[in-house]
């Protein structure tokens, strides 16, 4: 194996990329300015790369080392994880990463129901856009969402989408919208990250073509979703993503659930060794119960 940099050091890049401040990374490391100065530079040194700029009104990434903070940080997560499970004498670990919407508003809610089957599973989940790096030990299993183009790894659907407008009740009330071409006349709300965009939509459903401009542009569906609840303009979003909003007649769909996009967007990904581990197991086979659950219950 290639030699490591001292781990002191990479502790010292972390701390000072992630507080974008020594000082700040020093009292968070209990050390002084000078030595995380000190262990930064010799890092930069070892690597041969300058990491940081440093200028009189702080201290920001350079590019090479934004790419670096990107491998870094989450290798360094997964030591510190794993040295808690052992020092808390946890044997039966699982560390799920997801997309942030369908974590927030699809995976919580059901969450119990996984505590209470499993209760011997110490669960630990995030949530990025950033897909988990399986080389570097930061999860076990991934709840991605897009096009599945990832390489050697299994790749498993959750379930099926409908992707519809979605407006508040009073919005719809106020505007008076029964037709398509209203949409036009009211403010859209784009999801940037969107497998389905206003334009897919649109063609399926119209001979119009989408705005160039819309009122508010979000990278989250959970905040387009907001956005809507609170009368802003019409988001086109996923019936599944909408659920908790749909169930408590928050939104509705404008034109009914037969306007839909049906798409398959949700996906379980991880490397194929991995399920041989009795924890992802127990975890595959719940996820994929739950996600037949909520095609079942599809509107």
């Amino acid at each position: 194996m290639p030699s490591l940099p001292p781990v002191a050091n990479l502790l010292a890049f972390e701390a000072v990329a992630r507080r974008r401040s020594f000082a700040f990374a020093a009292a968070e490391l209990h050390l002084t300015a000078s030595a995380v100065s000190h262990q930064v530079a010799r890092l930069e040194a070892d690597l041969g790369v300058r990491l940081f700029e440093r200028s009189a009104h702080g201290v920001r990434l350079s590019d090479a080392g934004e790419r670096y903070l990107e491998r870094v940080s989450g290798a360094l997560s997964a030591i510190s994880a794993a040295t808690e499970d052992l020092r808390e004498g946890v044997s039966n670990s699982l560390y799920v990463h997801s997309a942030p919407s369908i974590a927030s508003l699809w995976l919580m809610p059901r969450l119990r129901r996984f505590a209470q089957a499993y209760p011997d599973i110490a669960l630990n989940l995030s949530a990025a856009h950033t897909p988990s790096d399986f080389a570097l030990g930061q999860a076990d299993v991934d709840i991605r969402y897009g096009v599945p183009q990832w390489g050697d790894l299994v790749v498993e659907p959750l379930f099926e989408e409908r992707i519809v407008p979605l407006a508040s009740p009073a919005f719809i009330r106020e505007h008076r919208l029964k037709r398509i071409d209203q949409l036009f006349e009211v403010p859209l709300i784009q999801s940037n990250v969107s497998v389905v965009q206003w334009s897919d939509w649109l063609r399926a459903f119209s001979e119009r073509r989408a705005p160039e401009r819309f009122a508010l542009r979000f990278d989250r569906a959970q905040m387009s979703l907001d956005a809507a609840t609170q009368g802003l303009g019409v988001a086109l979003e996923s019936a599944v993503n909408a659920g908790p909003h749909l169930s408590t007649g928050k939104l509705k769909p404008v034109f009914g659930m037969d306007k839909a996009v049906r798409i398959k967007a949700h996906f379980v990904v991880y490397p194929a060794k991995h399920a041989r581990r009795p924890a992802v197991e127990a975890f595959l086979a719940w996820i994929h119960e739950e996600a037949a659950r909520t095609d079942q219950m599809a509107p």
